[in-house]
């Protein structure tokens, strides 16, 4: 079977803290995961941050899940992120974890968002559903979504944002590529890295 991959600026070992980015992908598919669209939808945060931590010691990862879709019960791509939250345990212990999701990858971050370590959550146009389970607390949350956004649904994250006492912004005229307002969404994401990574050394 395919193997998630890994693509990893920064620290091989003994970070002071990772980031892990986490694209998008489809409600159904067993089809292999590839770097497409939604892997490279991710790139561009990722070198923002990667130039914003810079000389601090803080490993970057873009992770490429095994296959495209959630599927079901199986939550594929949630598996794929707790193995790379593992491999981040592993081979930094003790280093803080923030998660950066787009899509289907805000959802899987919002799940993923009571782990061990994990001390951030950033859900990009998070794919919401009805029922979806409250994140044990713990760490800090941030949802943002562009109000023109046909994909996923912006008044469910602002209800779900709502619902777990997460912090939310709604981004006026932006669909769900994240291309209208560039700009915004790379100095928002670099935003809320930097300022978790700090407050998180500052309770350490």
């Amino acid at each position: 079977m395919n193997a998630p991959g890994l693509t990893i600026s920064g620290p091989a070992a003994d970070a002071r803290a990772v980031v892990v980015f986490l694209h998008g992908g489809s409600e159904t598919s067993v089809a292999p995961a590839r770097r497409g669209a939604a892997y490279l939808r991710m790139a561009p945060f990722a070198r923002a941050v990667s130039w914003a931590v810079r000389g601090r010691d803080v490993a970057v990862w873009q992770l490429r899940y095994r296959l495209r879709g959630w599927n079901g019960a199986a939550e594929d791509p949630v598996v794929d992120a707790r193995w790379a939250l593992g491999e981040a345990r592993r081979r930094h212990p003790g280093a803080p974890i923030v998660l950066v999701g787009h899509s289907m990858g805000g959802r899987v971050a919002l799940r993923l968002a009571g782990e061990p370590d994990v001390v951030g959550v950033c859900a990009l146009a998070p794919w919401i559903t009805d029922g979806e389970p409250a994140p044990e607390p713990g760490a800090s949350v941030l949802i943002a979504h562009g109000d023109d956004d046909r994909v996923t649904s912006p008044a469910a994250s602002a209800a779900y944002a709502a619902r777990i006492g997460a912090s939310f912004v709604p981004v006026p005229g932006e669909k769900h590529a994240l291309l209208r307002r560039p700009v915004f969404w790379t100095r928002l994401v670099t935003a809320f890295v930097t300022e978790t990574l700090a407050a998180a050394a500052g309770a350490r």
